[in-house]
C-alpha cells in the first residue's frame, strides 16, 4: 500500500518544487476600495499575472520536471478546461516534448487558441472536465503518453503549494485565512498543506459555485462524491468528481467550504477590476466573493484576509453578462415589476416618485413597458439601490403610493429572459408611431421628454437599459392622431434629443404592430 503523504512530507516538497524556470513569484497586493468597504483588510494573490494568466503553471511543470528522459521523449496527455492545459503546453515546449491536450467543448475558444499557441496538440471531446478526463485515459493508453493529471498527484499539488509559501513570505503579520478556489482540490490541497504545517491558526477556507460544489458535497459526505452535473459559468472549477489524493488531504486540513453564486461572483469581478484594473475569470474571483461573504455573515472587523485569483482567461463575449449581472450581484442594482393605472399622467406620477423614494433620487437603469390592457400597464424597472435588502423596501414604497411592485431582483427567470421579452403587438396601440432616442444621461432627462408631450399623446412602449454610455439609447411608441402631425415635428425639434422614426421599419411591422 502506498504511504499517504502528511503535511510535513508535503512541505518538503513544497520548499524544492521547481517551478521558477518558468513561474513568477506572483505580487500580494491591498484591495484598497474592498478593504475600505469591508472594513477589513483584503490582500489579493495575483495569480492572473502569471505567464498564462493562471497558478496551474506551478503544478504542471513540477510534475513534468520530475519525469524521467524516457518519459519526456515518448510525451504527455493531460485533460483541461483550459488553464492547465496551458501550462501543461507550456511546459512541454520548455522541457522539448510533445503535449496532447484533451479540452470539454465547452472551454471558453480564447483558452483553446492560447493551448494551441504555446504547442499543444487539442482534442474536444465531452461537456465537462470529467468528460475529458476519461478520453484522455483512453489515449494515453493507445499512445504511450504519460498522463499530468491537474490536480490528483502529489507533484502537482506541491507545485501549487508554492502559492502558501510565497503568501507567508510576503505576508508576515497577522493574517486570519486564506480564501482558495476549488475545484478538483489541487490548489487548496497544496495551500492547506503549506500552511497547516508552518502557522496553522490561519484558516483556510475552500470556496465552490453553488452549483459545481462536488468537493463541499464529498468532505460533508464522508466520501467521493459525483455530481450529476455541474454550472459552467466558472468553467475552471466545473469539476463533477474531486481527486483521491485532495478529498483526502481537503477533509484533514481545510477548516470550512463555502459556496457562492453567479451573480457575487460578477459582482466580485468587478470590485476586483476596480481595485487593479484587471479583469478575471469567474474561478478567479470565488476567493473575493466568499470573502465578502464572510464578512457579511461574521460581522468582522479588522481582521486580515487573502483571496487567490487563480486565473485570468476570460472570454471577451462573456464580459457582457459579468457587466449585467454584477450590479445585481452586489445588489446595487433592483429589479422590480410595477403596476400602473393605464391612464394620463401616471407615468410622469410613476417618475416624479421614483425622484423622492427614501435615500434620495435613484438613477433609472432599465424601463420596458408595452401596452396590454386598458386598465392597467405592468412596467418593468431597473433602479440604483444602495446595498443588500433595499430592493424589498423600494417595493413596498411603490405600493404604499398606490403603485403595487415585485421584487424581481432574485428571480432567475426575470434577470434571464423576462427583462428581454417584453413587448410585442398590442391591438390598444393604434396610431402608434416608433422612434429611437439618443437621451443623455443626466437627471431630469425623462422629465423633459414628458414635460414636453401634448397631454393627448399615449406612451404605448418604451425601452431602455443604461449600458454605461454618455448617452441613453430608446425606444419610444407614441400615439400621435395623423391630424397631429406638425405638432409633433415642432415637440421633436423643441426636445432637442437625437431621434430617428422607425414606424415604416420591417422589424417592427413583423415583431412589434398589429
Amino acid at each position: 500500500m502506498k504511504k499517504q503523504l502528511q503535511p510535513a512530507d508535503y512541505l518538503k516538497k513544497i520548499l524544492t518544487a521547481r517551478v521558477y524556470d518558468v513561474a513568477v513569484e506572483s505580487a500580494l497586493e491591498p484591495a484598497k476600495n474592498l478593504s475600505r468597504r469591508l472594513h477589513n483588510k483584503v490582500l489579493l494573490k495575483r495569480e492572473d499575472q502569471q505567464p498564462v494568466f493562471s497558478f496551474k503553471l506551478r503544478g504542471a511543470y513540477n510534475k513534468m520536471a520530475h519525469l524521467t528522459a524516457e518519459q519526456l521523449q515518448r510525451g504527455v496527455i493531460c485533460a483541461s478546461a483550459g488553464n492547465h492545459a496551458q501550462g501543461v503546453a507550456l511546459s512541454a515546449h520548455r522541457l522539448g516534448t510533445k503535449a496532447v491536450i484533451v479540452m470539454p467543448v465547452t472551454t471558453p475558444q480564447l483558452k483553446i487558441e492560447a493551448v494551441k499557441a504555446l504547442g499543444g496538440e487539442v482534442v474536444l471531446h465531452g461537456e465537462s472536465y470529467s468528460d475529458a478526463h476519461l478520453h484522455a485515459v483512453e489515449l494515453e493508453k493507445l499512445q504511450g503518453l504519460t498522463f499530468v493529471h491537474p490536480f490528483d498527484d502529489p507533484d502537482v499539488i506541491a507545485g501549487q503549494g508554492t502559492i502558501a509559501m510565497e503568501i507567508l513570505r510576503q505576508h508576515q503579520g497577522p493574517l486570519d485565512a486564506v480564501f482558495v478556489a476549488i475545484g478538483g482540490g489541487g490548489l487548496i490541497s497544496g495551500v492547506a498543506n503549506y500552511i497547516k504545517a508552518v502557522r496553522p491558526e490561519i484558516k483556510v477556507i475552500g470556496v465552490q459555485m453553488n452549483d459545481s460544489d462536488a468537493m463541499a458535497q464529498s468532505v460533508a459526505a464522508g466520501n467521493r462524491v459525483t455530481l450529476p452535473d455541474v454550472g459552467l459559468f466558472s468553467d475552471g472549477t466545473a469539476v463533477k468528481l474531486v481527486g483521491e489524493e485532495t478529498f483526502r488531504v481537503t477533509r484533514e486540513l481545510v477548516d470550512g467550504f463555502m459556496t457562492v453564486d453567479t451573480d457575487a461572483v460578477c459582482a466580485a469581478i468587478k470590485d476586483i477590476f476596480v481595485d487593479t484594473r484587471s479583469i478575471v475569470e469567474p474561478a478567479g474571483a470565488l476567493a473575493v466573493a466568499a470573502i465578502k461573504q464572510y464578512v457579511s455573515e461574521h460581522k468582522t472587523r479588522g481582521e486580515t484576509y487573502v483571496a487567490i485569483l487563480c486565473g485570468a482567461n476570460m472570454n471577451f463575449d462573456r464580459l457582457r453578462f459579468v457587466a449585467e449581472r454584477a450590479e445585481v450581484g452586489e445588489e446595487r442594482e433592483a429589479l422590480l415589476a410595477v403596476t400602473i393605472p393605464e391612464e394620463r399622467g401616471s407615468f410622469r406620477r410613476f417618475c416624479e416618485l421614483i425622484g423622492s423614494l427614501p435615500g434620495g433620487p435613484r438613477n433609472v437603469t432599465e424601463f420596458n413597458y408595452r401596452i396590454s390592457d386598458s386598465a392597467q400597464a405592468h412596467v418593468f424597472v431597473g433602479l440604483t439601490a444602495h446595498g443588500k435588502g433595499e430592493s424589498a423596501k423600494i417595493a413596498a414604497n411603490f405600493s404604499r403610493h398606490g403603485f403595487e411592485a415585485l421584487d424581481l431582483t432574485h428571480d432567475e427567470l426575470a434577470k434571464e429572459h423576462i427583462r428581454h421579452m417584453v413587448g410585442g403587438r398590442s391591438a390598444l396601440a393604434h396610431d402608434e408611431r416608433l422612434l429611437r432616442f439618443v437621451f443623455p444621461e443626466r437627471p431630469g432627462a425623462l422629465m423633459k421628454f414628458l414635460s414636453h408631450m401634448r397631454p393627448g399623446w399615449n406612451i404605448t412602449l418604451f425601452h431602455y437599459r443604461n449600458q454605461g454610455a454618455d448617452y441613453g439609447r430608446i425606444l419610444v411608441g407614441l400615439q400621435v392622431p395623423k391630424s397631429d402631425d406638425e405638432a409633433f415635428r415642432v415637440f421633436l425639434d423643441t426636445l432637442g434629443y437625437p431621434s430617428v422614426e422607425e414606424t415604416g421599419n420591417p422589424v417592427y411591422r413583423l415583431f412589434l404592430r398589429t
